[in-house]
């Protein structure tokens, strides 16, 4: 693999790239497979070859979204695994050959935030969904009658090869094979699993709840297994997720079409003797961020939010509880987790078997059936569906 693309950047670097990627044209309508070009990293980017990307939510919600930050055609993807082929200037902590995961949170290491261990929102570079590379604020890719394709979340997987800001990227050791479930680190296992870890901090021996058991869900039980928690409650209204779940280190099931006489949080209540110590909310609806922080013991309790709501969706919360019940509710985005030095720890911990990563890679497809990967996380079939690049040229 290294000898391949240590031929193809002697050929490449500085050059476009005449490759394949799965475009998104119209909202909702299937992907279309097809030729584009990929032009030469600028300053501070890199070009990658995707070996395996994957499916996630945010991507369908994108794909369906009519209206800005909807824009087509956009080459979605954000969750993978690729090789570096050639990099653009002042680039120095990755060189051609070096196997990376992108992210869609940046981590320059220079301003405040990135300095700082409290936040892992970059302030130089802040997230957003733009459909432009980050520092120029124009695209890298266009077709073959030279209209431009739009990128999405800064990584834009679904390509054989994409264009990266450096500070998007993190560079795996050498010595780690290029697994198929490595590239879930660059979002969904990392959030749920980081939100556990370095959000709420999990205790040895405390009480979790989680609200929807998905992938993200399933990524808090396990990150809040290998932090210790005892107790970890499941709160999904699919039967199904329970034992799903059992695998993850979810001990206990709630499905609320069964309380019938009680509500969720005092069926929850009454489990935990006066509620969890960390409640996490993985949906996206604001009445169950307002459920979650019910749930949580007072004194100590922390609710956090993982969930993507809608825009303008808003919360109300009883003033009385917020200062007399003395709980924390806060945000986690991308499991409060610094890209580039918590993504290694959480890959030792996988090749070392600790942290459970090929557990959520449920289905596999080749690069040609994406749109069957849609079709299987639409109809709930699926944890994630890996895509195999299959990039030979």
């Amino acid at each position: 693999m290294a000898a391949m693309d240590e031929t193809l950047s002697s050929g490449h670097r500085g050059k476009p790239i005449r490759c394949r990627a799965a475009v998104s044209r119209k909202p909702g309508e299937p992907l279309v497979i097809e030729e584009i070009i990929v032009a030469p990293p600028m300053p501070h980017e890199v070009r990658v070859r995707i070996v395996y990307t994957s499916l996630c939510h945010s991507d369908i919600t994108f794909w369906k979204m009519k209206d800005f930050p909807g824009v087509f055609p956009r080459i979605l993807g954000h969750e993978a695994i690729g090789v570096v082929e050639s990099v653009g200037e002042h680039v120095t902590e990755v060189a051609q050959g070096d196997t990376v995961i992108p992210t869609l949170i940046s981590d320059c290491g220079e301003c405040v935030d990135c300095r700082s261990a409290k936040s892992n929102l970059c302030s130089k570079l802040p997230f957003q969904i733009s459909p432009f590379m980050p520092r120029h604020e124009t695209s890298r890719f266009t077709d073959l009658n030279g209209e431009v394709i739009h990128h999405f979340v800064s990584v834009s997987s679904f390509s054989e090869y994409t264009v990266v800001d450096v500070a998007h990227l993190t560079k795996i050791d050498s010595s780690v094979p290029i697994t198929k479930a490595a590239g879930l680190l660059g979002c969904g296992v990392s959030t749920g699993v980081g939100a556990a870890w370095r959000t709420a901090n999990v205790e040895p021996g405390s009480t979790v709840a989680i609200f929807g058991l998905g992938s993200i869900g399933l990524a808090v039980a396990e990150g809040a297994r290998l932090c210790g928690a005892t107790r970890i409650i499941g709160v999904d209204v699919n039967q199904d997720k329970f034992e799903i779940g059992k695998k993850f280190g979810v001990t206990d099931f709630i499905n609320p079409a069964d309380c019938v006489n009680k509500s969720v949080t005092e069926v929850l209540i009454e489990m935990t003797e006066g509620g969890a110590d960390y409640c996490f909310e993985c949906v996206g609806i604001a009445s169950l961020v307002q459920q979650a922080y019910a749930c949580c013991r007072k004194g100590w309790g922390k609710a956090i939010v993982l969930g993507v709501d809608q825009p303008g969706s808003q919360l109300t919360l009883p003033s009385y509880d917020v200062l007399h019940k003395g709980k924390t509710l806060m945000g986690s985005f991308f499991g409060g987790l610094k890209p580039k030095s918590d993504i290694p720890v959480l890959l030792n911990r996988y090749i070392n078997k600790e942290l459970q990563l090929d557990e959520f890679v449920t289905h596999e497809v080749v690069f040609e059936d994406i749109n069957k990967a849609f079709d299987l996380l639409i109809e709930g079939k699926c944890l994630r569906c890996v895509i195999c690049m299959n990039t030979v040229s």
